[in-house]
């Protein structure tokens, strides 16, 4: 019987109920509310700060040549992100979110073509992809096209495309530096004696290091433009006139920079150009340079893997653990009187190394009589007591296409970090792109094996009987309670 004044057991307990039901209920609104508030405080947070990289080939990260040139940013610049509703590239459109949050300075809009179908036209006659850019400062812009962000190459048996690399963070900040200067380096192409063409992929990166290049002959000119930051002499297959050489030295001795790239050709040792470095203490030994030892050549004894100095050209690749390869070169000779100039050899070949006096008309890569004992240098650096500098390279097939890709890009660095150097940026904008190859994690088949057993039968079954543990303990529990 029911004691009078007390409410019933099962009234008290549908009460407590009630109570912890309502409990439980305004926790959980409590922690949804922080969960809403923690969200949108989050959202508001920069792109940096809320996303971490951690893809192989750091394809969501900027470096800090970057933030360097956004850091330094004096004029708003505009970057238009061309693109269809649904079509957005994830990798392009995290990149840009980094940029916008890097500077105040930069400001990222999106220009669907199906909503404005000639807004590209006033910046470029190229058919335009999604996921293409324009990047605009004032009365400057560069338009840059998906191509140019995701590289690749063709199949040659299927025809399909298929993209290699990303190059987004270099061709975006190449153009930001591009849209912002007023004035940039200016290097001058010698012409008249048979010059090779710039190889694509070097032109190429002059561009996106705004290097903006000119013809020049001095056949009718008297000195070199004074404008000129740095001539450049690339693949000469006939020799320089005395008059012409008379130039180039005056240039140099005035303060002028020169790079030069020439290497053995059929007709044999170009004299007088060579003669600028013979003014140095430097001489160029006749015929074709081979390297017998074969930790200091790639397939072919003429193709060279020469060691690398330390000096502000060449540490970059030497800390990246690059080789780099110079086909078909001359062998350079320091000599101990220099004059008042300072000769650092930047290439060296082995001891092993001797140049074949026959050149290009070689049968053997036997030493024969004539030939001259190495080893020799095959790129250095002369700086000049009146300021003026010469960086020259003794192989100009070094910076084609075919064996800049056998160097891994590093040729091409190799000669960017000389311009760098001669037009006086001392720091290259060159950005490396990223790689999308994929790397895989390579197991044994006993290790495969043992994973197996362990994810599909050990792991469960040792959760199952922790879980029948648990089921048993609370029912004893509960029987003692009882």
């Amino acid at each position: 019987m029911r004691r009078p004044g007390f409410p019933s057991p099962r009234r008290q307990s549908g009460g407590n109920a009630l109570r912890g039901g309502g409990y439980a209920l305004a926790v959980t609104a409590v922690v949804l509310a922080i969960l809403v508030a923690v969200n949108v405080f989050a959202a508001a947070l920069p792109a940096t700060l809320t996303r971490q990289d951690i893809s192989a080939a750091q394809l969501y990260s900027v470096t800090s040549n970057t933030k360097a040139v956004v850091n330094g940013l004096a004029d708003d610049v505009t970057i238009y992100w061309v693109v269809q509703a649904g079509e957005e590239d994830d990798v392009i459109q995290n990149l840009l979110e980094k940029y916008d949050s890097l500077s105040d300075r930069i400001t990222v809009v999106r220009r669907d073509p199906d909503v404005y179908p000639t807004f590209v036209q006033q910046y470029t006659g190229e058919e335009v992809s999604n996921n293409s850019l324009v990047v605009e400062c004032g009365d400057k812009s560069r338009y840059i096209a998906f191509d140019d962000i995701y590289l690749g190459e063709v199949n040659v048996y299927t025809g399909l495309y298929s993209a290699t690399d990303f190059d987004g963070e270099g061709a975006i900040t190449s153009a930001i530096d591009y849209v912002t200067s007023d004035e940039h380096p200016q290097v001058y192409l010698l012409e008249g004696h048979g010059e090779g063409e710039l190889p694509g992929e070097f032109a190429r990166q002059l561009e996106k290091e705004n290097l903006e290049t000119q013809s020049l002959t001095l056949l009718n000119a008297d000195a070199i433009p004074g404008d000129a930051d740095c001539l450049m002499i690339y693949a000469p297959q006939s020799d320089i006139s005395a008059r012409e050489k008379e130039i180039l030295s005056d240039y140099v001795s005035g303060g002028g920079r020169l790079l030069v790239c020439a290497g053995a050709v059929e007709e044999g040792l170009l004299e007088n150009l060579y003669s600028l470095l013979a003014d140095c203490g430097v001489t160029a030994a006749d015929g074709l340079v081979v390297d017998t030892d074969r930790a200091h050549y790639a397939m072919v004894p003429y193709l060279l893997m020469p060691d690398l100095n330390s000096s502000p050209i060449t540490d970059p690749l030497i800390e990246s653990n690059y080789y780099t390869y110079l086909p078909l070169s001359v062998g350079l000779t320091v000599g101990e009187d220099t004059g008042t100039a300072t000769v650092t050899e930047l290439l060296t070949t082995s001891e092993e190394s001797y140049s074949k006096a026959a050149g290009y008309a070689l049968e053997t890569y036997d030493r024969e009589e004539g030939d001259t004992d190495g080893p020799f240098a095959l790129a250095v650096s002369v700086e000049d007591a009146g300021g003026g500098q010469i960086i020259w390279f003794a192989s100009d097939q070094f910076l084609t296409d075919e064996f800049n890709a056998y160097s891994s890009g590093a040729n091409q660095d190799l000669a960017i970090n000389a311009l760098s150097q001669l037009v006086g940026e001392s720091q290259s904008l060159a950005i490396r792109s990223r790689s999308l190859s994929y790397s895989y994690l390579t197991i044994s088949a006993a290790t495969s094996s043992l994973l197996q057993t362990l994810m599909i039968g050990v792991i469960p079954l040792l959760f199952l009987g922790v879980g029948i543990y648990i089921v048993l303990r609370r029912r004893r529990m509960q029987h003692g309670a009882v």
